[in-house]
């Protein structure tokens, strides 16, 4: 049931995935009574996800849908309020913030923001349909299910020829679909792709369709060369889309720090979690070009839950003084690696 009306807290947390839904479990158990407001889409990209085999605890598949609603389940068992609808708008200018949904205005006094990512896809109606049959985002979480079978990567840069070269481990065949006759690439990504005899490479061409044949999986896909107009149709078992991720921020357009794709810029000093405003911390894909895991959004949602927690008593998200040995220990481990720098030879 959604909260409506006015409301205050010393918690909100925008997005519901496993970030967000982490930071609600470990907020809910601090006492924090945190509001998520979690979206119409809510669920991140586990909802499109069959199964998932490299979430630590599962010694089967579990179903990417099943483990967020499980993660839900757990942060409403310990006290956590949800609000399904979008945020329309958030005021950073005042404390506390103030942030509006289509039936509430809450009232703030930290803000964890787990909006997540999205991966760029290529607008055909049947990638939408294969997507988890056949049809994939990430080379990491999906490879495994593709030995001894040919897949098809499309993209250009440095993303997908690391794709490619990581699904190689599993399938007899990876071919990489790039629209023009040169890569986006580093050289050396470029070199390593060529020298890999299971790669091949299909330049200048475009993916017109993928073809299920009536299988309801990935069976086959429609190219097209940009220059001649030839169509080509083709046998594989798998198409990986590597053509970017599109970090979900534009909200904090403005408001806070982002680089120049558009990914929050957390402090790389301090918590990990803290933006460049006090009291907002930010978590998960979001603010993750880099790994983009289920495991890994979740461990930073840990994180920021932490550092709000922190905020919240201490005002500040990280002081050693406050947050104990295990922080001074660190601290003091950074001061003895720096000191160790200093002297290490050049290779």
């Amino acid at each position: 049931m959604n909260l409506t009306g006015s409301l205050k807290t010393k918690v909100v947390i925008i997005g519901g995935g496993p970030a967000g839904l982490t930071a609600a479990i470990y907020a809910a158990r601090a006492l924090l009574e945190p509001i998520v407001i979690e979206g119409y889409f809510a669920g991140g990209q586990l909802t499109i996800t069959t199964d998932v085999e490299n979430y630590p605890g599962f010694a089967q598949p579990v179903q990417g849908p099943k483990l967020v609603s499980d993660m839900r389940e757990q942060a409403l068992r310990y006290g956590a309020r949800f609000i399904t609808q979008d945020v329309d708008s958030i005021d950073f200018s005042s404390r506390p913030f103030l942030l509006k949904t289509e039936s509430s205005t809450i009232e703030a006094q930290s803000l964890i923001i787990a909006t997540g990512a999205k991966a760029k896809m290529l607008g055909l109606d049947s990638e939408t349909r294969l997507i988890g049959r056949g049809v994939s985002t990430c080379a990491t979480c999906d490879g495994f299910f593709y030995k001894n079978k040919k897949v098809i990567v499309v993209g250009g840069g440095d993303a997908a020829l690391e794709e490619a070269s990581f699904l190689t481990r599993f399938a007899d065949q990876v071919t990489i679909v790039h629209r023009r006759d040169t890569f986006r690439a580093s050289k050396i990504m470029v070199s390593r792709a060529q020298a890999n005899a299971k790669i091949k490479f299909a330049m200048d061409t475009v993916v017109e369709e993928i073809l299920d044949r009536g299988q309801g999986v990935v069976s086959g896909i429609m190219l097209k060369n940009v220059k001649t107009g030839v169509q080509e149709e083709r046998d594989c078992d798998g198409v990986f889309i590597a053509i970017g991720h599109e970090p979900n921020s534009k909200l904090f357009d403005g408001k806070l720090d982002l680089d120049p794709q558009g990914y929050i810029m957390t402090s790389a000093m301090d918590a990990k979690t803290s933006t460049a405003v006090e009291g907002v911390f930010a978590c998960g894909d979001v603010q993750d070009p880099i790994y983009r895991q289920a495991v890994t959004a979740a461990a930073s949602g840990c994180m920021a839950a932490i550092d709000a927690q922190h905020y919240l008593e201490y005002g500040s998200a990280s002081s050693s003084s406050k947050r104990g040995p295990a922080t001074e220990s660190k601290s003091l481990l950074g001061s003895i690696l720096g000191w160790l720098g200093k002297w290490r030879s050049p290779l």
